[in-house]
């Protein structure tokens, strides 16, 4: 989007336009004749742009509580961190109550938004469109007047005294692919080590995906899980950085998990329960601390299930109970799941090559019972191990 078009769409003939078009939800089968009609009313540019909002607006939903009232381009949007992580990390910039926060690579104002809940945040921006989008998704949230938007290149403006940053660069590149490295962002990691000289209190971005080798030994990095799912990473320097170097947290309940008591675990073969530690667990190294509070095992050094004779809910892992363990062989599995009458089955692997589809399709089972069975290694053996959800 050009920015031309976004000055269209916050004309009032443009947020007419927007309001009548999204009275009826964009599908496949209506997408061609609202395009018609609307090339017909203003052209095929103004009409492409009001059509990509509509349905980036759509698509917001699932981030943002007002989407419907916000704009967007598709990588900002695809790149925008969900509302209630932007305020999960904002809850750490307002316990130390700054007033002034920089916002370095804003987007469409995502984390701005977060932090002028209670702060005046400078958003920093290359992409004039973006700019233009993030001051005005902050009026739609009532905190235009805590917004400053600052355009210009990161990579050429002087470090500015603030007393706090948030630094989010794209990581991907022009063509959209997935940038993995942390020198290969845009703009790279090391951008933050001239600005923190100035501001030591910063926190950054990253991808969950991220090689411990690259991370600064000054961060704490928080792995954040959202509904069980890993979907970001954050580097915090200074007074951000809490006592941890390595941090668990699922959202939306909040539960977080450190490394500040370190401890390891034994290894077991497999008893009465299994624990399926979450991702967030699992990318910050804490399995071991995990199996402490559990009093649990590991059943593999390589492997991040746990093991118990007892059942202890915990936010941070599923727990199954096991009903049985054997070497993998295929006969041998589909003659016992056969004899317990199971024709569905969940399949998870760790340490396994074997393909979860590939031995759905080779059971031909046909019962009315439900399994869930894993492929792994218990102490080096390839092992399967079948039991139900606890």
């Amino acid at each position: 989007m050009r920015l031309g078009d976004l000055r269209f769409l916050l004309s009032q003939v443009g947020r007419e336009l927007l309001e009548q078009t999204a009275a009826t939800p964009l599908t496949p089968d209506n997408h061609l004749p609202i395009a018609g009609r609307l090339r017909q009313q203003v052209g095929p540019t103004q009409a492409q742009a009001i059509l990509e909002t509509v349905l980036l607006r759509q698509l917001a939903v699932t981030k943002f509580g007002r989407a419907a009232e916000m704009f967007f381009t598709r990588p900002a949007l695809e790149q925008a961190s969900a509302e209630g992580v932007s305020h999960y990390r904002a809850g750490r910039f307002q316990a130390a109550g700054w007033q002034w926060i920089a916002d370095l690579g804003c987007g469409i104002g995502g984390d701005s938004l977060a932090l002028a809940a209670q702060a005046q945040v400078i958003g920093i921006e290359l992409d004039e469109v973006r700019l233009r989008m993030a001051g005005e998704n902050a009026r739609v949230y009532g905190r235009g007047e805590r917004f400053y938007p600052l355009c210009a290149d990161l990579r050429q403006l002087a470090p500015l005294p603030i007393q706090a940053l948030f630094f989010d660069p794209a990581r991907r590149d022009e063509h959209g692919r997935r940038l993995y490295s942390v020198q290969h962002y845009r703009p790279p990691l090391t951008l933050l080590d001239a600005w923190r000289e100035k501001t030591p209190n910063a926190a950054a971005k990253i991808s969950p995906g991220v090689d411990y080798d690259e991370l600064p030994p000054a961060a704490e990095v928080e792995f954040i899980s959202v509904a069980g799912g890993v979907r970001e990473a954050v580097l915090w320097f200074g007074d951000l950085r809490s006592a941890a170097q390595r941090r668990a947290t699922l959202l939306p309940a909040g539960h977080t998990l450190t490394d500040q008591d370190e401890r390891s675990a034994a290894v077991a073969r497999p008893q009465s329960y299994l624990y399926e530690p979450d991702g967030a667990v699992i990318r910050a190294h804490l399995v071991e601390q995990l199996a402490y509070q559990l009093e649990a095992a590991r059943i593999d050094p390589q492997i991040a299930y746990l093991t118990a004779g007892h059942h202890q809910p915990t936010p941070f892992a599923t727990v199954y109970a096991i009903e049985d363990a054997f070497p993998f062989q295929l006969k041998r599995l589909r003659t016992y799941l056969r004899q317990r009458n199971v024709g569905r089955v969940v399949v998870k692997k760790r340490g396994s090559p074997l393909d979860p589809d590939w031995l759905r399709h080779q059971l031909r089972l046909g019962g009315d019972e439900e399994r869930v069975i894993f492929l792994t290694q218990v102490q080096g053996a390839a092992t399967v191990l079948v039991g139900r959800a606890g």
